[in-house]
């Protein structure tokens, strides 16, 4: 660094000496007379000290010319400046200007602005590959969508791109057709995508929208793909944000960013008051959701993170993942079976959690409706009744309850077993100081044993893809989404309430495998799609609320609270607790008997398709 600033700094006292020459030589219409001579040559003594001294101070060599910007010029003309103020000065003192035409001096610091900064933007401009280039040639032509901030970011990153030459932009703003954006056109809206690639021979497009609503990237993912065009993108808005990525790091669509929603609007400030310096445990920590749950907390710096859950192997990815991205975090990983009273006693005498957030669950429908149903049972509700009563004994401030669109009219064991332990928590909210609330949501995207994973090996296999049933359809939003409402339902619960969150629209399972293959550059006709009936337990469409349930809005746009008809007596729980610590396991006709007399919604004998 110190030879380059060198090298710097001995340039611009070349440019000083050249321009105070040139000066001259233009003043006197290029022929320096010889009384003036002396003059420029003895004048150069001060001019050029004071003038690199002023050039230093000004911070002019801690920049990289390889990023040189407006800043920098900005900074070589307040330099420049400063010096013409200074240079009279010091030659009045040194010998009261003579022979120093005054006009030399204006002449001087605009001939010091063309070098200094002419020669830092030629240089960036060669770096950038904007003078010559070898590298158009190789680069493959590529559409960019957007003509906003994003794209213009994009432009210059892969201005110095080998792989990819930027051909045309495309934007739905009518005034910025025809425009230019870094010398690139603006050539139409995105719905033209298709014919414009034609024409320039197109087979790439990039999405550079990651500020606009989830709607507009879809569409324009969608325009580009019926193209035939294979589509990337660039990183999602908070990823950009939290400074995790650069924008140049594009990648193809995934079916994610179709299904893509609006972001979610926090209360950041309540959040803070609810969780920071808060012992909070997350339970079924090494699944999807709890894992996300977990992620999202260490935003709000928790006082300590307490993950829980039985699968040893799932913690230690936690716990590597937590090592490495949040150190400054105090976590502590504990293996247990929400089931075993006595280990939940001795985790929340231990830690003390304030918060509890209850993730885990058997979730997979059809692997739960006949061989596992005593055992979904005993997780999904025996596990919730023991950690919402250990919760209870140790002051817990708060019980969130992760629960299912599935347990509205439940039609299988999952849903009913995730019924009744809302039901569990709504008795025993009856004169608790602990606030249970529970949470309600549906699929979310690339969840552990969610159809998209599933429909993604298919495709790397070459299909076929399998989907149940051409009708069935599901509500669907990801991860992060899920989770960050999860932690607004639990800030907004006063306890008691089942929160139903925003799902949007519901997807035909179908359309989306139809998209994952199109996405993936294939065709139907190269990967089929096959129907093989619906799977125990299945409904054809999942509902949020059940038909005796009434809604009441919150001031959380994607939040309602749904009021739940049916529960369960003091008695009715007395009965329950004495059903699930039964042995042996009963068998499994008995066991939906049973769920239907506790949750008079289920209807074991419905077939799964009504």
């Amino acid at each position: 660094m110190r030879t380059r600033s060198t090298l710097v700094l001995a340039h611009d006292a070349i440019a000083a000496v050249v321009a105070w020459y040139l000066a001259y030589w233009l003043r006197f219409n290029f022929d320096i007379p010889d009384s003036y001579t002396h003059s420029w040559v003895v004048s150069l003594a001060f001019v050029i000290p004071l003038q690199t001294a002023v050039f230093w101070r000004f911070g002019l060599y801690r920049g990289m010319w390889r990023f040189a910007s407006l800043p920098d010029l900005k900074r070589i003309v307040l330099a420049v400046g400063l010096s013409f103020l200074a240079v009279p000065v010091v030659l009045f003192l040194f010998g009261r200007l003579e022979n120093v035409p005054r006009s030399v001096l204006f002449i001087d610091s605009l001939l010091l602005v063309l070098f200094m900064g002419g020669s830092r933007f030629l240089y960036r401009s060669w770096k950038d590959g904007h003078l010559f280039s070898l590298r158009d040639a190789a680069a493959a032509p590529v559409l960019v969508i957007g003509a906003g901030d994003a794209a213009a970011i994009l432009l210059r990153e892969l201005s110095r791109s080998r792989e990819w030459r930027v051909v045309g932009l495309l934007d739905d703003d009518v005034g910025k057709h025809g425009r230019m954006l870094h010398d690139v056109s603006v050539l139409g809206p995105i719905a033209d995508v298709g014919r414009i690639a034609g024409k320039l021979d197109v087979r790439h497009a990039i999405v550079a929208m990651p500020s606009a609503t989830a709607s507009a990237r879809r569409r324009a993912a969608e325009a580009s793909t019926t193209a035939g065009l294979t589509v990337l993108t660039v990183p999602s808005f908070d990823d950009l944000l939290s400074g995790r990525v650069a924008i140049s790091q594009i990648r193809k669509v995934d079916i994610e960013d179709l299904l893509g929603r609006e972001q979610v609007q926090l209360d950041d400030a309540g959040l803070h008051g609810f969780l920071t310096g808060k012992v909070v445990l997350v339970t079924g920590a090494g699944g999807s959701i709890g894992s996300e749950l977990a992620r999202q907390i260490t935003r709000f710096d928790p006082k300590q993170l307490v993950l829980f859950d039985l699968s040893e192997f799932a913690l230690y990815q936690i716990e590597q993942e937590f090592a490495e991205r949040h150190p400054n975090v105090p976590t502590a990983c504990v293996v247990g079976d929400v089931k075993d009273e006595a280990r939940l006693e001795q985790v929340c005498a231990s830690h003390r959690p304030d918060v509890v957030f209850h993730a885990a669950a058997y979730k997979h429908v059809p692997l739960m409706e006949n061989d596992n149903a005593w055992e979904a049972v005993r997780n999904n509700v025996l596990g919730t009744l023991c950690m919402a009563e250990v919760a209870q004994r140790h002051g817990v401030g708060r019980f969130v309850l992760v629960s299912t669109d599935k347990a509205v009219n439940p039609a299988n064991v999952m849903g009913a077993t995730k019924r009744l332990g809302e039901m569990v928590c709504q008795a025993l909210q009856r004169g608790s100081h602990t606030k249970f609330v529970t949470v309600r949501f549906g699929n979310v995207l690339g969840s552990n044993g969610s159809v998209i994973p599933k429909f993604r090996e298919q495709i790397t296999k070459g299909g076929p893809v399998t989907v149940t049933h051409p009708e069935i359809t599901r509500y669907f939003m990801s991860i992060p989404e899920a989770a960050q409402l999860v932690l607004q339902a639990g800030l907004m619960g006063q306890g008691g309430e089942i929160f139903v969150l925003d799902m949007g629209e519901p997807v035909k399972i179908v359309d989306l495998a139809r998209d994952m293959i199109r996405l993936s550059g294939f065709s139907e006709d190269e990967i089929n799609i096959v129907f093989i009936g619906l799977r125990p337990g299945e409904k054809l469409y999942e509902e949020l609320l059940a038909d005796d349930e009434l809604t009441l809005p919150t001031p959380h746009p994607k939040l309602r609270i749904a009021r739940a008809q049916v529960t369960l007596s003091s008695d009715g729980l007395m009965d329950l607790r004495t059903w699930l610590q039964s042995a042996p396991p009963p068998a499994e006709r008995f066991v939906k008997q049973r769920l239907a007399q506790f949750a008079p919604e289920y209807r074991p004998q419905m077939h799964a398709g009504l």
